[in-house]
């Protein structure tokens, strides 16, 4: 099961995905909110922490989730504050009941990543697409247009056009044709 942590948050914060099953997961620590006891009104303990990316408002929960259930924290860059186990472009991981390998994904951000399971269906987009064609910022630090439309066609080329559910960074997740908006956006990156 897929629960987002920070839906209703009033806050400055990305979503934060929880992932049970096998391996219990958190996807991005969130921002501003107490998301430690949001995860514990759900289960007793987590296996891991993976971030999408190193962005403030994805890692801002990261060392309060880190000692309260004294896990590792993944992700692309071990350079990266906080990041201590590398998850490397196409290695598998396994979030809940299925394995999902991670794509690294830059143009928002250098470390970013986005982890897809074929298997399940679902892709994990962090800030590179969202809902409705809409895709990440590429005007901050490390941002980069070209780079960000060359990682949208490389989601679309691995994931399945049947792809049933798109978790992303911000906003809705999208459980009804979620291809067709990585498509729109990509329509809108290129222009």
């Amino acid at each position: 099961m897929i629960r987002n942590l920070a839906r209703g948050q009033q806050v400055f914060t990305s979503n934060a995905f929880l992932v049970t099953g096998d391996r219990t997961v958190l996807v991005d620590a969130g921002n501003e909110f107490d998301v430690v006891s949001v995860v514990e009104d759900h289960v007793d303990d987590i296996d891991a922490l993976v971030v999408t990316h190193t962005h403030y408002d994805h890692v801002g929960n990261l060392d309060a989730v880190a000692d309260a259930f004294d896990v590792p924290v993944w992700g692309f860059d071990t350079e990266q504050d906080g990041i201590e186990r590398v998850i490397g472009d196409d290695e598998t991981v396994r979030l809940g009941d299925h394995d999902y390998r991670a794509l690294h994904t830059p143009g928002h951000k250098n470390d970013h990543l986005c982890f897809y399971s074929p298997d399940a269906g679902v892709l994990f987009a962090g800030d590179l697409v969202f809902a409705n064609g809409s895709f990440g910022r590429t005007d901050l630090e490390e941002g980069d247009r070209s780079l960000l439309v060359e990682s949208i066609e490389r989601v679309l080329s691995v994931a399945d056009e049947d792809l049933a559910e798109m978790h992303t960074g911000h906003g809705p997740s999208v459980t009804d044709r979620p291809y067709q908006d990585i498509e729109l956006a990509l329509q809108a990156a290129k222009f």
